[in-house]
């Protein structure tokens, strides 16, 4: 079984590689950064290799299939950082970033394998819980997020028999929050820790399990599937 997971050099990307590998997939990741590739490799061992590729650069995502041959499963985990803040500070090149640095990677990244893609494997879409919130300051990421998922229903029909799922993680603990800077994200982690009914924030292992679920299970198809510690729970 081979996986591609695109965003696979950190983060969730790279735990779920990691436990993909250990089950015995072959796995290809890839990034932007080679330094970050060249660790990943390190860490996940003889069953993986790599690529150094921006998912944003869609000749290049498409070149990328083309050498690889048949792929049997891909997962798309790439993120940008930007798109929080208040509607009233809003910029119309702010939202294009958003868009640009998730939606549009996400969905021409599926587009750039179909050639390649098993008919009897499967796309999983990580996404983000900021979909379905109800939070202040959240309107772009809610809205990039609720785009992709949207997608997913209606990709899983028209690309039947390939399954197309997505993963749709709460708050978990990665680099993505390391903007804020330490004393600021362990201050929020802490915070969101005391307020899940699990009492404590996620880890990249918790998404990767479940990423791991929608390969394996070839009875599952058109859903999202929410990792939030139950803080969809909360009144």
């Amino acid at each position: 079984m081979r996986v591609v997971i695109v965003g696979g050099t950190s983060g969730i990307g790279l735990a779920a590689a990691a436990r993909l590998a250990a089950g015995g997939a072959e796995v290809v990741v890839t990034g932007r950064s080679e330094e970050r590739l060249r660790a990943a490799l390190k860490q996940l061992g003889d069953q993986a290799r790599g690529e150094v590729v921006d998912a944003r650069d869609t000749a290049a995502m498409r070149a990328l299939f083309e050498g690889l041959g048949t792929v049997d499963h891909l997962v798309v985990t790439v993120t940008g950082r930007g798109g929080a803040g208040p509607l009233s500070s809003l910029t119309g090149e702010g939202l294009t970033e958003a868009w640009r640095n998730k939606l549009v990677p996400h969905l021409l990244t599926a587009q750039a394998a179909l050639g390649v893609l098993n008919p009897e494997g499967s796309i999983t879409f990580v996404t983000a819980a900021s979909a379905g919130a109800a939070l202040p300051g959240i309107a772009t990421l809610a809205a990039v997020n609720g785009a992709i998922e949207a997608a997913v229903p209606g990709l899983a029909v028209e690309l039947a028999p390939i399954r197309v799922n997505a993963v749709s993680p709460g708050v978990i603990d990665t680099d993505w929050w390391s903007e804020i800077g330490d004393e600021a994200r362990a201050a929020f982690m802490e915070g969101a820790a005391e307020s899940l009914p699990v009492r404590r924030v996620g880890r990249p292992e918790d998404v990767a399990a479940t990423i791991e679920y929608v390969v394996r299970n070839a009875y599952t198809t058109g859903i999202v599937l929410t990792v939030d510690g139950g803080a969809r729970l909360k009144a």
